[in-house]
């Protein structure tokens, strides 16, 4: 994962509204919740651009690895952006890094990296990425 964090390093940003229950005993959003965050982000651009169809579909995309680093909290009920952007891509797998921003600033209060890779659904042997999702995805490779 590179090192910078900041709002124009990610290509498509995608708003959250926070909830009353992301809130943990300590006034701020449960650490788990970001993995949900970064995950809403992601899949809403697989559906919304590359046209996956993750209800009936031959192909889907299971998470195998993931992480998150922390720099500031965020409570409810601030408003967030989610930052995704592919580091690689293979032919079965996709590196995404994301990053959550307070609505409008540019420095990142987290940085996460999760790994795709889709599967035929009646199998669950990987494939090939789609074209669809393949296309949308080469929209958000960041060069190295």
């Amino acid at each position: 994962m590179t090192t910078t964090h900041h709002r124009n390093d990610y290509p498509y940003l995608h708003p959250i509204t926070t909830r009353w229950h992301d809130n943990d005993i300590y006034g701020h959003i449960n650490n788990v919740t970001y993995y949900a965050f970064f995950d809403s982000a992601v899949n809403s651009w697989l559906i919304n651009e590359g046209r996956l169809d993750i209800h009936l579909g031959e192909q889907v995309a299971f998470v195998v690895s993931s992480g998150c680093d922390y720099f500031a909290p965020v409570a409810f009920p601030e408003p967030i952006e989610i930052g995704v952007r592919v580091a690689k891509l293979g032919n079965s797998s996709v590196h995404y890094e994301l990053a959550l921003f307070k609505a409008g600033e540019t420095e990142a209060c987290a940085a996460g990296r999760f790994v795709h890779v889709f599967v035929e659904r009646a199998s669950n042997r990987a494939c090939p990425i789609p074209p669809g999702p393949r296309a949308a995805l080469e929209r958000l490779l960041v060069d190295r």
